[in-house]
């Protein structure tokens, strides 16, 4: 745990330090292209269960309800005008850096559940997965992303967990890294 937090810790600095200048422009244009805050707070499950705040750059209405995307009849009805990009090339993500610097998420973990995702927790707390730091990227996102159903999503948690390594997580943010470019496996 020790050098993976270090690593961790090493990373987010490098990566805070190179994407200022995108960080402002996109907390720019969400500002200038939709009413509402710049960032979404997400309330998430971590380590042990514990819920905590995540943030993201705001992609959806102010008024979209607090559920998977997936479950919105019509996601693409929610979005911001600029909501779509953001979510495609995963810059809505970039504030999740601080969760990572404050130690409340990984790189490369399982992504953390929203807190009303019973499914999704119960099966991961039944599979130990729940001692686990939720990440930015994980084995399931490498694996299909949003496409997932919730028990092939734990499968791969699982996978991680029996798995995982400093080279599996170097593996897994490597291909992140080819998913991200693609934009494979996101549905909107």
């Amino acid at each position: 745990m020790g050098l993976k937090r270090t690593v961790d810790v090493f990373l987010a600095l490098i990566a805070s330090a190179i994407l200022l200048v995108p960080i402002v422009i996109v907390a720019l244009s969400v500002r200038l292209t939709s009413p509402g805050p710049i960032l979404y707070w997400s309330k998430r499950v971590g380590r042990f269960n514990q819920i905590f705040l995540m943030p993201k750059f705001r992609s959806m209405r102010v008024d979209t309800p607090t559920v998977a995307t997936h479950l919105l009849e019509n996601p693409d009805w929610f979005l911001t005008p600029i909501g779509s990009f953001l979510r495609k090339s995963s810059l809505d993500e970039l504030p999740q850096l601080w969760c990572i610097l404050g130690g409340r998420m990984s790189f490369v973990g399982p992504r953390p559940a929203l807190y009303n995702q019973d499914d999704l927790i119960e099966l991961r707390t039944a599979h130990g997965v729940d001692k686990l730091l939720p990440g930015l990227t994980g084995w399931a996102q490498i694996n299909g992303r949003d496409e997932l159903p919730v028990p092939e999503k734990v499968k791969f948690d699982v996978e991680y967990l029996k798995r995982r390594s400093f080279g599996f997580d170097m593996r897994i943010l490597f291909l992140t890294a080819g998913k991200v470019i693609r934009r494979k496996g996101i549905r909107h």
